[in-house]
């Protein structure tokens, strides 16, 4: 049973060897995700993850270790508590995994299973990855979700991509549906806007409405953080079904 829920964005600045000098600037969005990870453990130390990969949908089980090495620094992380020369090593293990295991270590987690889902999986497509994640995870065993997306790249002059002034409108509209767990508003995301403005979390988003909407309960949301240091647009949310 799917206890609680926490949106978080990926980005490599989240890991403190990565950003070097940077860690001060970076500090307000690390601390909030570490925050929401361990609010997740406390109810649970097992997880389940949905995250968005362009590479193409999969399952990425809890005995693999993967490293920051591609993105830099070689520090080493696992999906799972595995003993030495357990698991089996991923040299090419996605970003969103490898943050979802370094956030697994640094919040007490047991495990985390990472679903990954393409950017251009449509509405309808989330709704029953979503309907699957509740059917699977429907035991008495307690599970929380973590689910990890970026949002539009295109906020500002820092902006990594071309600046659009669409973007800061968008991400307002993300964030107050996070804040209220409004599941209709995440599934009505414009997807076609989303791709332009490069907001890769959506598809994660809709499959977390999808949770929401098939669970049979109502829930309440809080959002930790919300903004787009380097022109990126994070949000940091917490869902709960409500008392």
């Amino acid at each position: 049973m799917i206890v609680r829920a926490a949106v978080l964005p990926h980005p490599p600045l989240l890991v403190p060897q990565l950003v070097a000098g940077a860690t001060e600037e970076t500090e307000p969005l690390r601390r909030a995700c570490l925050d929401a990870a361990r609010w997740l453990a406390e109810a649970t130390s097992r997880w389940s993850a949905v995250a968005v990969d362009e590479v193409g949908s999969r399952v990425i089980e809890p005995a693999t270790r993967g490293s920051f090495a591609g993105f830099g620094v070689d520090v080493p992380v696992s999906l799972a508590e595995l003993a030495e020369g357990e698991g089996r090593t991923d040299p090419l293990l996605p970003l969103p995994a490898l943050i979802a295991g370094w956030l697994r270590e640094h919040s007490g987690a047991d495990e985390v299973r990472v679903r990954l889902v393409t950017p251009e999986l449509d509405p309808d497509q989330c709704w029953l990855v979503g309907h699957e994640l509740v059917d699977a995870l429907s035991g008495p065993e307690p599970v929380a979700l973590l689910v990890l997306g970026d949002s539009s790249p295109r906020h500002g002059d820092r902006a990594p991509g071309r600046p659009d002034p669409r973007a800061g409108e968008f991400d307002e509209k993300v964030r107050d549906a996070l804040a209220t767990a409004d599941a209709d508003a995440l599934m009505d995301i414009d997807t076609e806007l989303a791709a332009e403005l490069g907001a890769r979390g959506r598809s994660a988003w809709q499959v977390l409405a999808s949770v929401a909407q098939s669970s049979g309960v109502s829930w309440r949301g809080a959002v930790d953080y919300s903004g787009a240091p380097y022109g990126v647009g994070y949000h940091v949310a917490r869902w709960e079904p409500a008392a």
